[in-house]
């Protein structure tokens, strides 16, 4: 049987701190589906279809990484791919508690899917889609933060 993981976010936009969750996910799991969630809650700088198109474009060299959008429970579209896994990345102290938070109720509404949390590389602890929005907002170098297609699309959004 496939073993199928789903790592869950906004990622607007992606960057290298996703990144590197990914692709340690995708060493474990035989699939990994990367999964736009629209929060409506968060006022998102790119489009769903464009931060998809963007994950597709920087996963591309990962074979079982497949990318989606889904609204709803994010046990609803583990279901729906047949997932066991959950992953979440975290960088702090702080992404703990919110992190718990989410999986104690993931677990509350279905307890056949675990939660795997991977620690970020120390390189990205601080790393967020908003401080890279924001650096990126006012000229800053955002080359050591996002990939460079990411890089790109984000000038044109500020421009």
């Amino acid at each position: 049987m496939k073993k199928v993981a789903i790592c869950p976010g906004s990622f607007d936009p992606i960057t290298f701190g996703h990144l590197d969750i990914i692709q340690r996910g995708a060493k474990i799991f035989d699939e990994v589906h990367v999964v736009v969630l629209n929060n409506s809650a968060k006022n998102s700088l790119f489009s769903a279809e464009e931060r998809i198109e963007l994950i597709r474009e920087v996963t591309s060299q990962m074979p079982n990484v497949k990318v989606d959008s889904f609204q709803g429970l994010t046990v609803d579209y583990a279901k729906k791919v047949s997932a066991i896994a959950i992953i979440r990345g975290l960088r702090a102290v702080s992404d703990f508690e919110y992190e718990m938070q989410g999986t104690s109720m993931n677990r509350l509404l279905n307890d056949q899917v675990e939660t795997f949390f991977i620690m970020t590389k120390n390189k990205y602890s601080f790393l967020s889609s908003s401080i890279v929005k924001e650096a990126a907002k006012y000229g800053g170098d955002i080359s050591k933060l996002v990939p460079q297609v990411v890089e790109e699309a984000l000038h044109k959004k500020f421009k």
